[in-house]
């Protein structure tokens, strides 16, 4: 026999879900269909979706940012009052560096959350990400405000005398092309690889001057900008095999125009205020 279902939702029940998305917004509507039915109350789930919509509670992907700690959002509020007020003219010299990974068939399968407008950034209504997690072509590039820098292909594990190597044959090439000024400065981010010993020292003896950066800030690098651009049109391209991803990215890295590179220098003020908004927590950028 059929199952019947109810068309309203009584204002007790409505309570209830409410409360319970409130609580946990990746709450399934058909366990909140399941939730209801055991206090005797027997809705489709598709009008549980209808109300929660009614009060302004929508399904939506997650977005995706870092897990903050105290300490990562206390160094991430330092670092945005510090460069407030800095010239454009420093951030316009800063060369901005990075690794990604590039996956063949693009992502997995999304999960929804229950949010309301204007709430995507609160941190029960965003995915917790790891860096690295899942991909199939590892690349390290740079980028400053006149254009884009060189882009390296990593092959294998990535270690600190890996990555002081890319640094040796991209950086002061990519600074000479993009006519960085002497007092240039060189921006990564604080992954073992980038601040050990012997990376330090390989820097200190190669005189570049690094940006102090706090651990879990993707949203402050530009570049991270450019990696979404990058990902975007090599999957539009739909590369077949490894081959063909290293070749895409490489081709497409080279085409990002040097002005997309020039607005996110000139809007970077805009990212340190965004911070401060957040009092050091997720951002939109």
């Amino acid at each position: 026999m059929e199952k019947t279902w109810n068309d309203e939702i009584t204002p007790r029940a409505q309570r209830q879900l409410i409360q319970e998305v409130t609580k946990d917004p990746t709450t399934t509507s058909k366990e909140l269909q399941a939730s209801l039915a055991s206090v005797k109350v027997s809705v489709h789930d598709s009008t549980i979706r209808k109300r929660l919509g009614k009060n302004g509670l929508h399904g939506r992907v997650p977005r995706r940012k870092p897990l903050l700690s105290k300490k990562n959002i206390k160094a991430r509020l330092s670092f945005a009052r510090k460069h407030l007020d800095d010239p454009q003219d420093f951030w316009g010299n800063t060369l901005w560096t990075d690794e990604t990974k590039t996956e063949l068939f693009g992502r997995s399968v999304s999960h929804y959350v229950w949010r309301k407008s204007n709430t995507a950034f609160q941190k029960k209504n965003i995915t917790p990400t790891v860096k690295y997690g899942g991909g199939s072509v590892m690349v390290w590039g740079c980028s400053a405000a006149s254009g884009p820098g060189r882009l390296a292909v990593i092959n294998g594990t990535m270690n600190s005398a890996v990555y002081q190597k890319i640094l040796k044959e991209n950086v002061r090439p990519s600074v000479c092309d993009l006519k960085l000024k002497r007092t240039w400065v060189l921006q990564q981010d604080s992954d073992p690889k980038h601040t050990s010993k012997s990376t330090s020292e390989w820097l200190k003896k190669n005189k570049m001057k690094t940006l102090e950066w706090p651990s879990q800030s993707p949203d402050l690098n530009p570049i991270e900008m450019l990696w979404h651009d990058l990902k975007k049109v090599v999957h539009a391209r739909k590369p077949s095999n490894m081959a063909e991803l290293q070749q895409f990215c490489k081709d497409e890295w080279a085409k990002i125009p040097p002005q997309r590179c020039n607005r996110l220098s000139a809007s970077y003020g805009k990212c340190l205020i965004a911070v401060v908004a957040a009092k050091g927590g997720p951002t939109s950028y």
